[in-house]
């Protein structure tokens, strides 16, 4: 893994490190008859959450019909005003979805989060994969699971479905990037150029990267590995940097495809989450598959009173953040910052939502520090990872990730959490 440079960067107590991201060799194990009804619901999750985003920006049925309300929709911190009207290549908004997933003691899946911005950790388990079959290959030839090695020409696809003429890029912030290793691995896997945002350039409303070698080439597709905010100073941040001036404007005309679609924030909001049941109803015209975990809408008066009844037995999260931040146990609050939370809480409901506690499953992992302990458990859930091309499809595969310290439920890569590659297990 060093040798790789499988590297993660952490930000704690206002101090960014990169550090080898933890890697844990015993895989989680999923069955392939549990995985199947799995897939099926994650499929229809994201399929409902493309109708809902390109909705929102074009027709806004949803909320002439009155299924969620427009206030609540307009004033989510990820609906983006200049991406109003624009028609996406093919209609298709998320292309790569990570979908966060936990598994409840009884056996039962529940969807925690949406990732539909720019989503990361699919390099991990591909290269996981890669590393453990060279150090045991007799492992892989005894047990029979779904090969995950395909992730690069999944990726690939995708990006050519929706190309509007040209080559696809991958674009990096830089080497000091959080996730810079998987920026690059992508690249390589799915054959598209890596591309720093000094190469990329808009003219006559086309995207053209010119590398080291000097010759322009046509840009029809870049999977940004960038914040909206960050993409085009001429349209967002005048600030930034490392954005592409203009190009939005070659966006907005169809000449090229951003993956995934700036603006989908407004349906990874965890307020939006609450609604995803009914998106898929709304939508499909289906019954979900895929529960949600139980959780209550501050914005609602009657979800309200309850969150400010019970909020020493809730998981509160704000409705802006990712990454495990803004995410506040109830029960590890005193009586003092309770009643600030309720006063936060009462001022602003529509930043919060609540969840009940999920005793969700402990995965067995490797001792860390103490030798004599064997095989002690942590907290884990499981990033699925749905790509949106011509059909829609789930990766069998995903980064199961998982707390590090006993007790902990935390198991965010960007606090410091470990992974664990997911073996989708072929039935005999």
């Amino acid at each position: 893994m060093e040798r790789y440079g499988v590297r993660f960067g952490v930000g704690k107590d206002g101090k960014f490190e990169e550090r080898l991201f933890p890697f844990d060799p015993l895989p989680r194990l999923i069955q392939e008859d549990e995985w199947k009804p799995l897939e099926r619901g994650l499929v229809q999750r994201v399929q409902a959450l493309n109708c809902f985003l390109f909705d929102i920006y074009t027709d806004k049925r949803i909320v002439r019909d009155g299924v969620i309300d427009a206030e609540f929709a307009f004033n989510s911190s990820g609906y983006l005003g200049p991406c109003e009207g624009i028609v996406a290549p093919k209609k298709i908004m998320s292309h790569i979805s990570g979908i966060d997933l936990v598994q409840g003691r009884d056996g039962t899946w529940y969807a925690l989060e949406d990732n539909l911005r720019i989503p990361s950790g699919a390099s991990y388990p591909l290269i996981a994969r890669e590393l453990t079959r060279k150090a045991s290959p007799k492992t892989f030839r005894e047990n029979t699971m779904y090969d995950n090695r395909d992730y690069g020409e999944r990726l690939r696809k995708t990006m050519d479905y929706v190309n509007c003429g040209g080559i696809n890029v991958i674009l990096t912030p830089g080497r000091y990037n959080a996730a810079f290793f998987e920026h690059s691995y992508l690249s390589e896997v799915s054959d598209a150029v890596l591309a720093f945002p000094n190469e990329l350039y808009v003219e006559d409303e086309k995207l053209y990267f010119r590398g080291y070698q000097g010759k322009a080439q046509r840009v029809g597709a870049v999977y940004r590995r960038l914040s909206d905010e960050y993409l085009d100073p001429t349209t967002f941040l005048t600030e930034s940097v490392i954005g592409i001036p203009n190009l939005m404007s070659a966006y907005r005309a169809g000449n090229v495809a951003i993956l995934n679609a700036p603006g989908n924030g407004v349906a990874d909001d965890k307020g939006i989450y609450y609604h995803v049941p009914k998106l898929i109803e709304y939508y499909l015209g289906e019954e979900p598959i895929l529960a949600n975990a139980p959780t209550y809408l501050a914005a609602d008066e009657s979800d309200l009173s309850y969150i400010l009844e019970h909020l020493s037995e809730l998981v509160i999260k704000d409705v802006s953040q990712a990454g495990g931040y803004g995410v506040i146990f109830g029960s590890d609050l005193s009586k003092q910052h309770l009643d600030d939370l309720r006063d936060l809480i009462k001022r602003n409901p529509r930043r919060w939502i609540a969840q009940d506690t999920i005793d969700f499953q402990e995965l067995p992992v490797l001792p860390q520090d103490d030798p004599n302990e064997f095989r002690p458990e942590r907290k884990a859930d499981l990033r699925a990872f749905v790509l949106s091309g011509e059909t829609t499809e789930v990766w069998p595969s995903g980064l199961t990730r998982f707390a590090r310290e006993a007790g902990s439920s935390v198991v965010n890569s960007s606090q410091g959490g470990g992974f664990k590659d997911t073996w989708v297990l072929l039935s005999q």
